[in-house]
């Protein structure tokens, strides 16, 4: 074992970053004996000295400023806990690569926007680059794909990538609550922030999907190209309906590589039951790879709070210390490829579509119209209710179609004056 121990910097003492240090402290032992060296927290940084975060700090040296242990001697690893994409967080991942220091880091917002340049960094100064914590939390689906499938072809890789979105979408199953009870319910319980947005609107999920991309097909980051749908308009007439159906509604994050290029989709989802992904409830993620020498593996667990993303950031930690330091994306950084590009439009797939019409003469025969007009095949048709002065629901399938063809089909529909709000759409995936 070498004698010198690896020294952690920690900046952010959130419930991550305290999190790190307990689990150090408590298996500092175990840890020291799996990876040869040990490891011991030297300094860290917060915007409050003086909270009480539940661990003993007083044995580190405090950084007012983050950046400044960026420039400690006595830090050989820099964990960034702080969140966020730009200003003082990237500031400080920018200079501890500069002074030659490994980055471990939790930021799935700061590696989808700045991942293939701050690898490029890393690998130029000779330092790591590593995020497990980044993506499914405690899932380590980033070593698994990086190390354990290295030596797979991958052509898609899709997940539950946000905890909460599954919650609100599992209690709206549970309980037929609308979305906005379940939310407020889910913030109230610590599931969802106080601004949802990030989670609700589908950006979380986009910004780990951006990253499994990069990880799956050898290109750069490229989380503008995503394609991002929230669950604000999901209700609970659609997850009956997907229940009649045969299915459940999950808000997934899809890449896949196609004869057009590469999609990069998160939206919700119309899921088999017999998919086991379709089973996966409550706060916990879950992500599948392809490969063509592997077939199809599954991953499960929980996706964020203070154990598992404490556990994923400390393995990468025991990765430095042990000395095993890979590409942060499988392949040097400068050898991953621009992204070819396949845009949602050129998507092929089957759809679910609610309708709230007016029961009167002549609605079905618009939307057949509309159909036969942008060759889009019917599959089935659920209709909840008949009233001539009331909305009722109207669903349809459909066989497999062109995502154009069914977007021009439903502004035709919806200009109908018996339809009287916006089409609902949910793409229907077959795993």
């Amino acid at each position: 074992m070498s004698k010198s121990p690896l020294r952690i910097g920690i900046a952010g003492l959130g419930t991550v970053g305290g999190g790190i240090i307990k689990l150090l402290n408590s298996q500092a032992a175990l840890l020291a004996a799996r990876c040869g060296r040990a490891i011991e927290v030297t300094a860290v940084s917060a915007r409050d000295r003086y909270k009480d975060r539940g661990v003993d700090l007083s044995a580190y040296t405090w950084h007012d400023d983050a950046v400044g242990l960026a420039s400690d001697d006595n830090v050989d690893v820099v964990a960034e806990l702080i969140g966020g994409e730009d200003g003082v967080v990237k500031a400080l991942v920018e200079a501890a690569i500069a002074n030659g220091k490994h980055i471990v880091t939790a930021n799935k917002a700061l590696i989808a926007r700045h991942g293939t340049a701050l690898a490029k960094s890393a690998e130029t100064a000779n330092v790591t680059l590593a995020f497990e914590a980044a993506v499914a939390g405690g899932v380590p689906i980033v070593k698994a794909m990086r190390e354990g499938l290295a030596a797979n072809t991958f052509s898609r890789v899709f997940g539950i990538l946000n905890g909460t979105c599954n919650y609100i979408l599992s209690e709206m199953r549970e309980t037929g609550k609308e979305f906005d009870v379940v939310l407020k319910e889910a913030q109230e319980l610590g599931y969802a922030e106080v601004d949802p947005a990030f989670d609700v609107d589908g950006v979380d999920a986009a910004h780990k999907l951006a990253i499994l991309t990069s990880l799956a097909f050898g290109c750069e980051v490229n989380f503008d190209e995503v394609h991002v749908e929230g669950i604000r308009h999901i209700s609970p007439l659609d997850i009956e309906f997907a229940d009649d159906l045969g299915y459940r509604i999950k808000l997934l994050g899809i890449a896949r590589r196609t004869d057009k290029g590469i999609e990069q989709r998160v939206h919700p989802c119309m899921v088999p039951l017999d998919a086991p992904i379709a089973h996966i409830e409550d706060v916990f993620n879950a992500v599948v790879v392809d490969g063509d020498h592997v077939d199809t593996t599954m991953y499960e667990g929980r996706g964020a709070g203070e154990g598992p993303s404490a556990s994923a950031v400390v393995a990468d930690i025991m990765d430095i210390a042990a000395g095993r330091l890979p590409c942060a994306f499988t392949i040097p950084a400068d050898q991953l490829s621009k992204m070819q590009v396949a845009p949602i439009s050129s998507h092929v797939g089957s759809y679910y579509v609610r309708f709230m019409v007016v029961d009167k003469p002549g609605v079905f025969a618009t939307i057949a119209s509309a159909l036969h007009e942008n060759n889009v095949s019917m599959e089935a048709v659920l209709q909840r209710g008949r009233s001539e002065n009331e909305a009722v629901p109207v669903v349809m399938t459909t066989h497999e179609a062109d995502e154009a063809a069914m977007i021009a089909t439903l502004e035709t529909i919806e200009k109908n004056d018996a339809v009287v709000e916006p089409p609902r759409l949910i793409r229907i995936e077959s795993f």
